[in-house]
């Protein structure tokens, strides 16, 4: 019989993320995109190391530049809220298909997933669902540990 390693007293249990519970919170946001000139709304939800999920939307700007996505919006607010790390994701949006998080959002994702293995779920306005970790999504990523490595390398 093995046993599992006993766990810090200071660490979470932490109950293993629900998909279907976070794609809700997405659609729910969803709902209230702003997104008067593409017309294209999406919602994320996050759930954060500190177990609350975090949500947001996008957010339009007549000046394009100025737009969020809703991945960075969700960012935004569970940092605010105090959580340090993202454990799973959820993004609902697109017609065609489930859409994807943008280039940009994939990079700020990756700041502060737990790792690698992190799972996005993606869902499309009729149902369909998708699902890719973030090493799948963006495959030799750029993040901390890359700065930590350059830090080390330039000490010798």
């Amino acid at each position: 019989m093995t046993r599992k390693a006993p766990r810090a007293r200071d660490e979470p249990r932490r109950e293993p993320p629900d998909p279907e519970a976070l794609l809700a919170r997405a659609a729910e946001v969803r709902a209230r995109a702003y997104a008067p000139y593409s017309r294209f709304r999406v919602g994320a939800a996050l759930l954060g190391d500190d177990g609350a999920v975090h949500v947001g939307c996008n957010v339009e700007n007549a000046s394009f530049g100025g737009t969020i996505c809703a991945e960075r919006m969700a960012l935004g607010a569970l940092v605010a809220a105090g959580a340090k790390r993202v454990e799973a994701i959820a993004v609902v949006g697109g017609a065609r298909e489930p859409a994807a998080p943008c280039g940009l959002c994939r990079q700020m994702l990756r700041e502060l997933v737990r790792d690698g293995s992190v799972v996005v779920w993606m869902r499309d306005t009729k149902g369909r669902t998708r699902s890719a970790t973030m090493d799948e999504l963006l495959p030799f990523a750029f993040g901390p540990d890359s700065l930590a490595r350059s830090k080390a390398s330039s000490r010798r």
